[in-house]
Order: structure tokens, then C-alpha cells, then sequence
């Protein structure tokens, strides 16, 4: 599994020639570094001095982003291994028998399924750090000023991330037939796109007030 790969380890796989893990694990992988990274600014924000200055509303907030941050640093890493799995289940649809018109359809039947499952995962990767901005913008308003800049780090790491997703959504997705699940994709890719932007600037400008 990826996620029990030493960082050397899994940069020389990343470096081989082997078709996964690729572009969506290192997408995973970013992320998973943005959302260590809010972790981090909430770790060295609890129990200091501007902490016990908050009132229990505000401990409370920063307390609950904490643990949902450590939640999506397990569960983006297990992304890492998703993403190589469908990829080499839809080389294997390729590989399907087309001697005849029975496997021939088959064969498309499974191609299909294997670009929709290819693009399923990114897609709903992208679902998933959209949501940590919204830990990441705690971070930045509650968080020690001392380390703000990892804040303001974690959220263009995450930027990156979600449009690698999106990247890998849309390479899928033109191997899909289906027009109007095409554009339901293509409709919330974009949705996605904007809100992540809006989401990263205002976390942005605040990191950059502070600093």
C-alpha cells in the first residue's frame, strides 16, 4: 500500500515507469500534506497563550477542526490506493477478449464502468478537500500567528490538489458516452473550480494581513 511506502520509496515508484501510482495518488498526497499542515497550526495553537484567550465556543471550534483535519489525513491517504485501483481496473477492461460480438460488448460495457469508476475517484477526492478549506480558514482566523504561514501553505497546496483531481476527472471523462452524465461532471468540476478559488482567497488574504 502507498500510504506504508517510505517518501523515498514511493518518489522512486512515483518515478518508475509502472502506470500507478501517478497523477491522482500524488493529488491524494498534497492533499494529505495540507490537511498535516492545518493539523499542525492546531496543535501548536491549543494550550498557548492566545488558546486560553479564546472563549469555550471558539476552543470548541478549533478543537472539532483538529480532529476533523487528523480524520481526513487517514482517510486521504487511503485516496492514495484508490486512485491506482481503478486506474489498473480500467487497463484490465482494455485487455478484455473482442473476438466476438458478445465480448466485444462486454468489453465496452467494462470500459465504460472503468472510466466512470477512474473518474469517481478524483472526482469525489476533489469533493473532499473542498471541504478543508473550510478547516484551513479556522485555522488562518483562530490559529497561532506564529506559524499563520502554514496556513496560508496548506491552502495553495490544497488548490493544487483539487485541480490535479479535476485534471484527472476530466482525462476520464472522455472516454464516457453518456452526454448528460458528461455534463452533470463537467457541471459540478466547474462548481468545484470556482468555490475552491473563492474559498483559497479568502484564507489568502487574511494569512497575508497577518504575516
Amino acid at each position: 500500500m502507498q500510504k506504508n511506502l517510505m517518501i523515498k520509496d514511493y518518489i522512486k515508484k512515483l518515478s518508475s515507469k509502472d502506470p500507478a501510482p501517478g497523477g491522482g495518488s500524488a493529488a491524494a498526497l498534497v492533499g494529505v500534506v495540507s490537511s498535516a499542515l492545518t493539523a499542525m497550526v492546531f496543535n501548536l495553537t491549543v494550550g498557548k497563550k492566545v488558546y486560553e484567550e479564546y472563549n469555550e465556543e471558539e476552543k470548541n471550534l478549533i478543537s472539532n477542526s483538529l480532529l476533523e483535519v487528523e480524520k481526513y489525513n487517514n482517510e486521504l491517504m487511503e485516496v492514495m490506493d484508490k486512485d491506482g485501483e481503478a486506474f489498473l481496473g480500467l487497463m484490465a477492461a482494455f485487455r478484455m477478449p473482442k473476438n466476438t460480438d458478445s465480448e466485444k460488448a462486454e468489453r465496452a460495457k467494462s470500459i465504460n464502468m472503468g472510466y466512470k469508476n477512474a473518474l469517481e475517484v478524483p472526482l469525489n477526492l476533489a469533493k473532499q478537500l473542498l471541504k478543508l478549506y473550510d478547516n484551513i480558514l479556522i485555522s488562518s482566523q483562530y490559529g497561532n500567528k506564529n506559524v499563520i504561514c502554514d496556513a496560508g501553505v496548506a491552502a495553495i497546496l490544497l488548490s493544487s490538489a483539487i485541480e490535479s483531481a479535476i485534471l484527472n476527472v476530466n482525462v476520464n471523462l472522455k472516454g464516457i458516452k453518456d452526454e448528460n452524465y458528461k455534463n452533470e461532471v463537467n457541471k459540478e468540476c466547474i462548481n468545484i473550480m470556482k468555490q475552491a478559488l473563492l474559498k483559497k482567497e479568502k484564507i489568502m488574504n487574511i494569512v497575508n494581513f497577518k504575516i
